[in-house]
């Protein structure tokens, strides 16, 4: 076990991919972007990366990091390509990816990153932080969304346009169902719906 939290074998893992977000919860469109990143980008493993706080949303996720962590793990079961860490869960304060690639880096330093962004997000890239630093360290996989323009991202990073399975669903969505009674089981994994009934996660 890597100081990262993830278990690797470093000499046969060469094309890396990192899927950050809240996932509150994790829903059947992040795992359908995720076996399409994988196939499209012939990536060896790709590790989804909850963040404790996200530089561009206020306030705190409304499932605790244990039972994000917890309805990931049962999604991903038996994925052998996938898998969880909780590095940036375990880092203080917001969880800035530039930080987060430095570290990955440290560990893996031949491999070759990607990280799976949003289209929605790309304007914005020029405002993370470390912007240009960013931009020298991973290529980014964009995530299409439905009925969007496909816009040109921002010069300085390295990026390819994922084609499959864009999927017209966000966890604010399923959050929005669950406080409105309305059933979620078709938009997330059997045990994740389960975790959410059980301690009845975004009733409020």
């Amino acid at each position: 076990m890597s100081g990262t939290g993830w278990r690797v074998q470093v000499h046969t893992v060469k094309r890396i991919g990192i899927f950050g977000g809240s996932f509150d919860p994790v829903h059947a469109g992040h795992l359908l972007v995720a076996a399409a990143a994988r196939e499209e980008a012939k990536l060896d493993r790709l590790i989804f990366m909850p963040a404790r706080q996200s530089p561009f949303k206020s306030g705190q996720p409304l499932a605790s990091d244990g039972l994000r962590l917890r309805m990931l793990r049962l999604a991903l079961a038996g994925c052998e390509w996938a898998s969880v860490s909780d590095l940036e869960l375990r880092r203080e304060g917001v969880s800035y990816t530039v930080d987060t690639l430095r570290i990955l880096r440290r560990d893996l330093p031949d491999a070759r990153w990607f990280f799976l962004i949003g289209e929605d997000h790309l304007a914005r890239l020029p405002e993370w932080r470390e912007a240009d630093a960013l931009g020298r360290l991973v290529e980014f996989l964009i995530i299409p969304r439905p009925g969007s323009p496909g816009d040109e991202p921002p010069a300085g990073f390295q990026w390819h346009w994922l084609t499959g399975w864009p999927l017209g669903v966000s966890s604010s969505q399923i959050r929005q169902r669950v406080r409105e009674g309305r059933p979620v089981d078709h938009l997330v994994p059997p045990p994740v719906a389960e975790v959410i009934r059980y301690n009845r996660l975004y009733l409020a």
